[in-house]
């Protein structure tokens, strides 16, 4: 299992405020562990493809976010991506917030 947060920057530990365009996502293991990270290549950030099949290609199975598009959100369901949002200020409190199972699944976002 791997879980991807959308974050400020490959070595910030702050949450993005919108999934899609974030400039990296952290990558932690079951255990909250930070084991990389994946910058946003995709077409929100001026490259190609959208976010959710960037996640996909890197085996990311869980997605933490703060803001998700309903579009976005049913992307990530299609490609097996589970999605729940949270208003945790850093990637270790959205992880405990997962880890104690007080996220609920993503809603669209106005």
């Amino acid at each position: 299992m791997k879980i991807a947060i959308p974050i400020n920057g490959k070595k910030s530990e702050e949450l993005a405020e919108h999934f899609g365009r974030c400039p990296a996502y952290a990558v932690l293991n079951e255990k909250g562990e930070l084991t990389g990270t994946i910058d946003n290549t995709s077409e929100h950030a001026g490259g190609t493809g959208l976010p959710p099949e960037l996640l996909k290609k890197q085996g990311i199975t869980i997605l933490i976010c703060k803001g998700i598009g309903p579009k976005a959100i049913n992307a990530c369901k299609e490609d097996g991506i589970t999605v729940y949002t949270t208003t945790a200020q850093t990637i270790n409190q959205a992880f405990k917030e997962w880890e104690n199972n007080e996220l609920k699944s993503a809603t669209p976002c106005k």
